[in-house]
């Protein structure tokens, strides 16, 4: 099949919004997870065993079911209990909370790479538990949790391709469908793989970005 550059005008603006459309998600989905992966993060080291217990058992879950049957309980299964998501909305939900699991581990273990004496030592001179975290583990912990979380929120991106199994109009299910009705699927779908390349390497400019602005935390 030649490569028809009129018919790849025909069908830009659809792939365009396509693309508005996954980067929509990847972006709602990674405030999601971050936000949801900070809560599991903190409630990680609960003093309680029993909380401790819990989110660890929460946090396997997520890691260790794909994100795809969680998709599907999402917007499939919830709606026999009455739990009715518009497609969009579970989506984003869906990769937020799956994400979440992942991110918050990258929170433990920036955390955790913070040296106990830090700890002990702003408990010597008299820090509230407060300003021990944000003027003491904080900044210590962020720069070296940016890259990992830069990279998860990329694979988010590549993900989200997923979404179009719970009929969210994405760039992928566009080209699909684009391809089912003309039966050219070798420029939509020759596009998307050229658009994903695109959104990573602006996304992976972006985490370069960040890991500069939070080195000048230290």
């Amino acid at each position: 099949m030649t490569w028809d550059w009129q018919f790849v005008w025909s069908f830009m603006p659809t792939l365009l919004e396509g693309a508005w459309l996954t980067v929509l998600a990847t972006v709602v989905g990674t405030v999601i997870a971050l936000l949801l992966g900070a809560v599991l993060a903190v409630a990680g080291y609960s003093r309680y065993r029993l909380v401790r217990g819990a989110i660890a058992f929460v946090v396997q879950f997520l890691r260790g079911t794909p994100l795809l049957v969680q998709l599907y309980v999402i917007f499939f299964v919830l709606p026999d209990i009455g739990i009715v998501l518009p497609a969009f909305l579970a989506g984003v939900i869906g990769l937020g909370v799956h994400y979440s699991a992942y991110l918050a581990e990258v929170y433990r273990a920036g955390i955790d790479s913070v040296d106990r004496g830090q700890w002990d030592a702003s408990t010597a001179i008299n820090l509230s538990r407060r300003q021990v975290w944000l003027h003491v583990i904080l900044p210590q912990a962020i720069p070296k949790m940016v890259p990992p979380l830069g990279n998860y929120s990329i694979g988010m991106l590549k993900e989200s391709a997923l979404l179009s199994t719970i009929s969210v109009f994405e760039l992928v299910a566009r080209a699909q469908a684009i391809g089912n009705e003309t039966y050219r699927f070798t420029e939509p779908l020759t596009l998307v793989g050229l658009s994903f390349l695109t959104l990573t390497i602006i996304f992976t400019l972006l985490l370069r970005l960040a890991e500069r602005k939070a080195e000048g935390l230290r």
